[in-house]
């Protein structure tokens, strides 16, 4: 069974850092991408980052340039390094795994496995 676990989300202020886990079972790590989506309340599920087994990475253009994302695969974990961040990054997030026909970079229903969110809140 595919599970992953969020960690690390938290309050900040504009302009600070915050750095995301997601632990992953090994039946997750079958699936060629793991991503990060987040959700603000009255918006649909977007995609943040999204890294592929072979470590091919993308991003959505509102985070480029500030936000990194990685995988350890020794450790069942993937990660999302928040930077210089922005109100408008208020959101809950969400670690994904699956093999969606589209690529790594596909939309949040071509995702069928998902963790539980955490909350990332930033502050003017």
């Amino acid at each position: 069974q595919v599970q992953l676990v969020e960690s690390g989300g938290g309050s900040v202020q504009a302009g600070g850092s915050l750095r995301l886990s997601c632990a992953w079972s090994e039946y997750a790590y079958s699936r060629t991408c793991v991503g990060w989506f987040r959700q603000a309340p009255g918006k649909e599920r977007e995609g943040v980052a999204a890294i592929s087994k072979r470590l091919n990475i993308y991003y959505a253009d509102s985070v480029k340039g500030r936000f990194s994302i990685s995988r350890d695969n020794a450790k069942n974990a993937l990660y999302l390094e928040m930077d210089s961040l922005t109100p408008e990054d208020t959101a809950t997030y969400y670690c994904a795994a699956d093999t969606p026909g589209g690529g790594c970079h596909s939309a949040a229903p071509n995702f069928n496995y998902w963790g539980q969110g955490t909350q990332v809140t930033v502050s003017s």
